[in-house]
């Protein structure tokens, strides 16, 4: 039985418009990866981290507070089991035991 589900918060400001052809392609229309490469085409950068993720009890739907806080929980502290991203990613409470969970090297990380 699933106790937990993964929560993501994903942050981006656009550098134009949504219906501008700067940003026409996107992301749910085709190959997701090929779009996460090229996020630097549409996306300005920012100091917040794109992408936070962390393990909710099961059938918990997170409030946008809390996923916020979530985010500058991991700007301000960087990766744990309360808030991480792809490149560091931690395993559901009552796991294995060792925190982290994928990937287990470089060749399955996230290619963005």
């Amino acid at each position: 039985m699933t106790t937990h589900h993964l929560a993501q918060l994903n942050v981006g400001r656009l550098r134009a418009a949504a219906d501008s052809p700067v940003v026409a392609d996107f992301v749910y229309r085709s190959d997701h990866t090929s779009f996460l490469r090229r996020r630097r085409q549409w996306f300005e950068k920012t100091d917040l981290p794109p992408v936070t993720m962390w393990w909710v009890p099961a059938g918990h739907v997170p409030t946008v507070a809390e996923a916020l806080a979530r985010m500058e929980h991991l700007k301000a502290n960087g990766p744990s089991p309360d808030a991480f991203s792809f490149r560091q990613p931690y395993a559901p409470p009552g796991g294995d035991g060792t925190g982290r969970t994928w990937p287990a090297d470089d060749r399955d990380a996230c290619p963005a």
